[in-house]
Formats: C-alpha cells, structure tokens, sequence
C-alpha cells in the first residue's frame, strides 16, 4: 500500500513527486502532507485489521468456522462445516488406534498401511496426527485465540473419547522429558535427507526398572514419518560431541593443517566476500593468526560455560554440523582478522566466511 511504498522510497532515497496532485516530498511542505497522508493510511489499515478480528471473533461467537484450511473430516458448504462420511471414519479410527495403542507411531503406521492419505494426497505425518488428535473442531466446538465456542457443525467424536485422547498425551509429555544439555542443539543436519536433527533419548529398562537414559540426535523425518524414512536415523549425542572435540583439539595443533586451510580460503571462490556478495579488501583475508586464535578462543570458552550460556558460545562460533555415518562437516565462523574474533566474541558474533572441516566419523565408532 501507500504506507510501505514510501517506506521503500526512503530507504532507497528516492522522492516522491506527484503529476496529477502537489504532491513533492523534496520540499517541507510535499514532507507534511506525506506524513499526514502515512498517518491516514496507517489509521485506515488498523481500522481494518481491527473489524477484521472483531468479524472473525463474532463468527467464533456464532459457532462458525473462520477461513483456512478446511479440517480433515469436513466439507465447506456455504461456509459452514458439513461431515465429509469417508474422511470421518478416518478420524474415528485414529482416535481409536491412538487410544489403543497410545502411540503415535503405531497410530502413524495404522494409517500407511491403510493408505490413508490427506486433503493433499499425502501421508499423514506424526505432527499432523498429533495436531488432530488435540483438534476440538472434532467434539463440535470451534477455536479462536486458545477461546473455545461452541460450534453448529456436527462432532464426529464424543467429548469422552477426545478427553481420553488428551489425557494420554498429557501422560505422555510428562514422561518426554529431557534432562542434558545438548551441545549442539540445533546446529546438526542431517547429511541423509537434508533434514534437522533434534535432541532426542530413549530409557533403558533392566528388570521392568529403569536403568538408564541414552541422548541421541535424531534425523526428524524419522520423527515426523517413520524410522525407514532416512537411512541415517540418529548418532549418539555424547559420543558426537566428544568425537567433534577431540579433532578441534588436534586441528589447533596441526600448524600445517591449518596452513593447507588458509590456503584454500584464500583462494576458494567465496574468499574476500561477505554477506550481500560484496567484496572486501585485502585485509578480510584470513590468517592462520584468525584462525587459530578462533579455535582456541572457542575451546576454552566451552570449557569456562555452563548450561544456556555454554549453548549460546557455541552458536557464536559454528553455524552448521552436517553428520553422516561416514564422515562429519563442521561449519565454522573464523575470524577474519589476526585476534579480532577472539575480542569481540562475547560482544558480538565474528565477522566471518564460512570454513568446512569434514571429519571421518566411522559408524561403529558414533552410532550407539
């Protein structure tokens, strides 16, 4: 709109002139009636996102349906939710295998063998179950901004069955708790599929006792659909981090490692360019001062950190982890300048090109 238009303009430093109207915003009076004009044009557009949410609040009120994606179950007609037989008797048999079963896997495994697909055409997802599952549309009821009102449409579940669902999936969530600190939160990728990789654990019981509690970092398409869905599926979360560690501290040591880097940077396509592909002068080049001094400011930061903090130094100095049974990639922000990354680190994050330093990670050796 208007508002945004001169917003643009500004910031490119164009100004607006007007053929039809005394309209110049390069004279103080062409700037006044601009900003009066901006205050109109901003007092119009939150006057109508106010009715806007005020309408969708009064047809929460009235038992309907605001606009998006028509939920699974139902039809659309003449805006209003109609049971939609076949997908219905979907939604019942997945209230009934979750409550069965009081998994979301073997719910998710129930529905692909039954080749029950979305609105889309697709699979239905673990998420998308879930979100189902904790939908309230389905009991006749209707949700505007956590506000639940009572629909017009008709429920395909009973308020029993959808109180059971919920209760076993707040039993559930007491019991996924994670209790480490995962180093590397979300900074792995999965080198598979190209997926994240999320902290993730599974117990061990001895006796029908628990015993112990393994942490792994978990591809999420193994979360989000099936345990064949990558062929990397998880890493053991101690062992990943010890293993990355232990060869930064080797690297730091190997001078002539180090050297063959800078060389390579130096002479890489992407060298001597920032962000916004602009290039840099001669003093960006790296050093292997910077780079070192990098590595050694890093190490001896996680071992002075703890908990959120130690987390948040990490995120300072890497920026990607791409994991793979056979080998590891550490993405890094080095420094570009003698021991500038190191001075500046607790302020803010280095000034940096982006270095890969691919580790042989065999699959006995990480995976556990």
């Amino acid at each position: 709109d208007f508002y945004q238009l001169i917003e643009f303009f500004e910031q490119a430093k164009i100004d607006f002139i007007s053929i039809t109207e005394r309209f110049d915003t390069s004279t103080p009076a062409g700037r006044l009636l601009r900003n009066i004009m901006l205050t109109f044009s901003q007092f119009e557009r939150e006057l109508t996102s106010e009715r806007t949410r005020d309408k969708m609040l009064e047809r929460a009120r009235k038992g309907l349906c605001n606009g998006g994606f028509t939920p699974y179950g139902y039809s659309r007609q003449d805006k209003k939710l109609v049971v939609n037989p076949k997908e219905a008797e979907e939604i019942k048999s997945i209230f009934e295998t979750y409550i069965e079963t009081g998994s979301l896997a073997e719910t998710y495994k129930a529905l692909k063998k039954q080749e029950v697909k979305s609105k889309f055409g697709k699979n239905f997802s673990k998420t998308i179950i879930a979100y189902l599952l904790r939908n309230p549309v389905y009991i006749g009821k209707i949700k505007h901004n956590n506000q639940i009102y009572n629909g017009i449409h008709e429920a395909i579940i009973s308020e029993e069955i959808f109180a059971l669902a919920q209760k076993i999936h707040k039993e559930k969530q007491k019991n996924f708790r994670v209790y480490k600190n995962f180093l590397f939160g979300g900074l792995i990728k999965c080198e598979g599929c190209g997926s994240n990789m999320s902290s993730s654990f599974s117990n061990k019981h001895s006796n029908g006792k628990f015993d112990r509690r393994y942490y792994y970092y978990r591809c999420t398409s193994t979360t989000k659909f099936d345990w064949e869905s990558c062929s990397v599926k998880q890493v053991s979360a101690e062992r990943l981090e010890n293993f990355c560690l232990e060869n930064l501290e080797r690297i730091l040591v190997d001078k002539s490692y180090i050297e063959n880097l800078v060389f390579r940077l130096n002479h890489s396509s992407d060298a001597g360019y920032q962000n916004g592909h602009e290039p840099t002068d001669s003093s960006s080049k790296f050093s292997t001062e910077s780079i070192s001094d990098t590595l050694k400011f890093f190490l001896a930061g996680l071992k002075t950190t703890k908990g959120i903090e130690r987390n948040l130094f990490t995120k300072r100095f890497l920026s990607n982890i791409f994991y793979s049974p056979e080998s590891i990639k550490i993405r890094f922000n080095l420094g570009q300048s003698g021991g500038e990354a190191a001075a500046k680190a607790r302020s803010a994050p280095p000034k940096a090109g982006l270095v890969e330093r691919t580790l042989s990670s065999p699959n006995s050796e990480l995976r556990g």
